[in-house]
């Protein structure tokens, strides 16, 4: 559809991942904004219904965009619809024409009344931007523990160039995270996202307690930004197992429903703040939670 924005026509389409000629002008400006290519994912299989560009064209080229995910969330066994904007971008010669107000206008008019919560990641350069939507912004909390002792036990490292490596991924993903208190459940495109490119070294199989870590280790800490798989074991023994020789800390990617052993920080980031749309539900408000970081967008 045509609309005009400030004296000028644009094309406006929702969902482009099977149009190539746009996917790829959208993925041309993505790599020009932020050096971040969505084709290789696209390629792959693994672009699902739940990652929805909202672009706008000039003729036809993406020269702004705002791409609505999808994201299933458990809390406190209840099941939400959370909406994370995420590739916010206008190409240089298009910024300062009211075009990303107009995508966010779009969004809040073609999403109302099908989500519970609406949250975004902001950099320094637009922190003024969200306000005027009715985003506030949320603190998060990170847990972290130093009192593990390194166990040893057959941990395997999955190739995710492997069709049954990457199947297996899946079904323990299925299965959810035991030990979270804050759970994304799908898309497993989101997922497959980060552990087919950015984090595809880091995917670890527990082999004797069938569970699956998303774990990096650098310079003696250790994230385990999730961990998949039903267990009877306790988390800090499965933490305890996927230790290194000089693993000094163990930091957490999502916030744990038992916090026995953990200490709470905020967390603090270099150039991202979290912004949580007020006039819909905000946990974070009244809970010291964090976004698991495999769901960032």
């Amino acid at each position: 559809m045509k609309y005009n924005i400030k004296g000028k026509t644009y094309t406006y389409i929702a969902g482009i991942k099977d149009n190539n000629p746009i996917r790829l002008s959208f993925d041309q400006l993505s790599v020009h904004t932020f050096r971040l290519s969505f084709e290789p994912w696209y390629q792959a299989g693994y672009w699902d219904y739940s990652c929805v560009p909202h672009v706008l064209l000039d003729g036809d080229t993406v020269v702004a965009n705002a791409t609505v995910n999808i994201l299933r969330v458990r809390w406190r066994d209840e099941e939400k619809t959370w909406l994370q904007l995420g590739t916010v971008m206008t190409h240089p010669d298009y910024r300062h024409q009211g075009l990303s107000r107009w995508l966010m206008e779009k969004i809040f008019e073609e999403w109302a009344g099908k989500y519970d919560t609406m949250l975004l990641f902001a950099n320094k350069s637009v922190l003024g931007f969200y306000p005027k939507f009715g985003f506030v912004p949320a603190g998060e909390y990170q847990f972290h523990t130093r009192q593990l002792t390194r166990q040893t036990s057959k941990v395997r490292r999955l190739d995710m160039d492997n069709a049954a490596d990457r199947e297996l991924l899946l079904q323990k993903y299925a299965q959810a995270n035991p030990f979270a208190a804050l759970t994304v459940t799908a898309p497993t495109g989101l997922l497959m996202f980060y552990c087919t490119q950015f984090m595809k070294s880091c995917v670890y199989y527990l082999e004797e307690t069938d569970m699956i870590a998303v774990v990096e280790h650098e310079e003696g800490v250790m994230t385990c930004h999730d961990i998949f798989g039903e267990t009877s074991q306790s988390l800090l023994h499965l933490l305890s197992l996927l230790m290194e020789h000089d693993t000094q800390q163990v930091v957490l990617g999502f916030t744990p429903a038992d916090v026995t052993g953990f200490t709470m920080l905020p967390l603090k980031t270099e150039d991202l703040t979290l912004f949580v749309l007020d006039s819909k539900e905000n946990l974070f408000a009244s809970h010291q939670l964090m976004i698991p970081t495999l769901a960032h967008t």
